[in-house]
């Protein structure tokens, strides 16, 4: 088995706090290399970090929230028109992914879904609680607490032997606890400090359930400009732009 290596593309949350682009986590193996979420800036934020958007290939979604999968029509556009990409890609996601997807297209570039790609494109639906695998890649969603129009997951990924799990958007439920079970990686969304807001989890929350969780690492990530400003008062492992993690 090879190493794994981690980079958070983009780190941010949904309004570029500090300056960071948007939800974009990359997975690479010796024999693959797949993104978690593709937020509206990828692919300004792939380019800005000299990864090539042609190698990805596959795209794991966590919900359907622009932040976290509104890159996929600038990357499918790049795919077709600038790299005329030709090797498969696949997008696997929540129920409503398709769907959502076309709409998106549409909205943002009218009638590009509706043109035959150069390249195979699969889509997948992703169910909770039901590994599936892609090409060696185990994928198991577990329910998050975050509305987005359509369920909302957290991502346990298992590749060459080693596990990476990304929240998602989430306030603090237990399932978390299950999802990062032994986990080399557990990346967890970290939104504000204290406060409580809907939707989002908390530094406070996260310290406090400290005890409970068994992965081997933890990284906070989607951090707000509250949860910026305090930095000095954090004393756990935070995410940037661009950091790379070798499990």
């Amino acid at each position: 088995m090879g190493s794994v290596e981690i980079c958070f593309i983009g780190s941010g949350d949904a309004f570029g706090s500090g300056g960071r682009f948007q939800t974009c986590i990359a997975i690479r193996s010796p024999d693959d290399f797949l993104l978690v979420d593709c937020g509206a800036s990828s692919l300004i934020a792939m380019r800005g970090q000299g990864i090539d958007p042609g190698e990805v290939t596959k795209i794991l979604i966590t919900h359907l929230h622009g932040d976290h999968f509104g890159g996929l029509p600038f990357l499918l556009l790049d795919a077709q028109f600038a790299t005329k990409r030709t090797a498969p890609l696949t997008i696997a996601g929540p129920p409503g992914l398709e769907e959502r997807l076309t709409q998106t297209r549409e909205v943002l570039f009218p009638g590009s879904s509706k043109v035959k790609p150069t390249f195979d494109l699969e889509l997948v639906e992703i169910k909770p609680r039901t590994p599936i695998t892609l090409d060696g890649v185990t994928v198991t969603a577990f329910p998050a607490a975050h509305f987005s129009g359509a369920p909302s997951y957290s991502l346990r990924v298992e590749v060459e032997g080693k596990t990476f799990v990304y929240s998602g958007d989430t306030q603090w439920t237990d399932t978390l606890i299950e999802a990062s079970e032994g986990a080399d990686l557990f990346a967890c969304e970290c939104y504000v400090f204290d406060k409580e807001v809907p939707l989002h989890n908390s530094y406070a929350n996260i310290v406090e359930h400290l005890s409970e969780l068994t992965c081997k690492r933890l990284i906070l990530t989607h951090m707000s400009d509250d949860m910026l400003s305090r930095a000095s008062e954090i004393e756990h492992e935070t995410a940037e732009d661009g950091k790379t993690v070798v499990l």
